[in-house]
């Protein structure tokens, strides 16, 4: 094996026993969580997953050939999928790192591939504060008064995405590194493109949470659209909590406190928990799919070279 295909293989062994600590901790409350649920649910609340990682992939894919370097879908995936295992190291370059090593394996400068990453978190940022917005203050109240300081990030993000704003800053940081500037700017095309597969991304996490939590007893619409929000919410605390390995700790403490209304402490804790197992199962699996897709991919290619 080479060197490069030695540091990678070390990175995924770190970033998976990260991702098993980060859980490993409170596994007897997980199991108990987890034996309260169907495995019709479970099944369902996976593939809710499965389909809202698949979105983000598109998203990220939109904003790198918007940027100038369209790739395959199945290029897409593997570097975004397997890259993303880097969350749960703690600090937040990681997953940037990864992603520009293999997406330079397909011809994307690292240039682009940072700024590809640095623009998917404040778009994930503003759609989904602006979801935990419009479901959280009506249905959830009291309990997720101490979060109201989020309201006011975004107005200030939604005008940091605009698209002079985007490019100003990502040309002025390339300046500083002494880099060349964009080749080819973002447009507001690209940026509302994004934004579309973020909300459906959020829509997928929503229908997740759901019906975790109505496994375990929350019933209604008011349910199901809480569990829209504190996903959300959840989410864009342990973005901004970036010090903890994909913000273990603060998205359960955000989500516990979203669900309050529909669900008791231990099993509004109980579906945090499963929530995180669940995502956590999507990210291995959907990562582990896109690595075995490419390898079948270069396969076929070197048997078509020597025929």
């Amino acid at each position: 094996m080479s060197v490069r295909g030695l540091v990678r293989a070390g990175f995924l062994l770190v970033a998976l026993g990260f991702g098993v600590w980060a859980v490993a901790g409170q596994w007897d409350q997980v199991t108990a969580g987890l034996a309260r649920l169907s495995w019709g649910v479970l099944a369902a609340s996976f593939v809710a997953v499965v389909a809202a990682l698949f979105a983000g992939m598109l998203m990220w894919r939109a904003l790198l050939a918007d940027l100038g370097s369209p790739l395959r879908v199945a290029d897409a995936a593997k570097i975004l999928f397997v890259g993303q295992l880097g969350k749960y190291i703690p600090g937040s370059i990681w997953p940037m790192i990864a992603q520009m090593e293999m997406g330079r394996d397909h011809g994307v400068p690292r240039e682009r591939s940072a700024a590809a990453f640095f623009l998917t978190y404040p778009i994930y940022l503003a759609s989904g504060l602006f979801v935990a917005a419009v479901t959280l203050p009506a249905f959830a109240g009291e309990s997720v008064a101490g979060y109201a300081w989020l309201l006011l990030l975004i107005p200030l993000v939604v005008a940091g995405l605009h698209p002079s704003v985007v490019n100003g800053a990502l040309n002025l940081g390339l300046r500083l590194l002494r880099r060349p500037p964009l080749e080819r700017p973002l447009s507001r095309r690209g940026v509302l493109t994004s934004a579309g597969w973020a909300f459906a991304g959020w829509a997928a996490y929503g229908v997740h949470l759901a019906l975790i939590v109505y496994g375990l007893g929350g019933t209604g619409p008011r349910a199901v659209i809480l569990s829209f929000g504190a996903f959300a919410l959840a989410w864009c605390l342990g973005f901004l909590f970036v010090i903890a390995p994909a913000g273990a700790g603060v998205r359960e403490v955000a989500m516990i406190a979203a669900l309050a209304p529909v669900l008791d402490r231990g099993s509004a804790i109980a579906a945090a928990l499963v929530s995180r197992v669940v995502v956590s199962a999507g990210d291995l699996v959907c990562a582990a799919v896109a690595g075995a897709r490419s390898r079948q991919q270069i396969g076929a290619n070197l048997d078509k070279s020597v025929e």
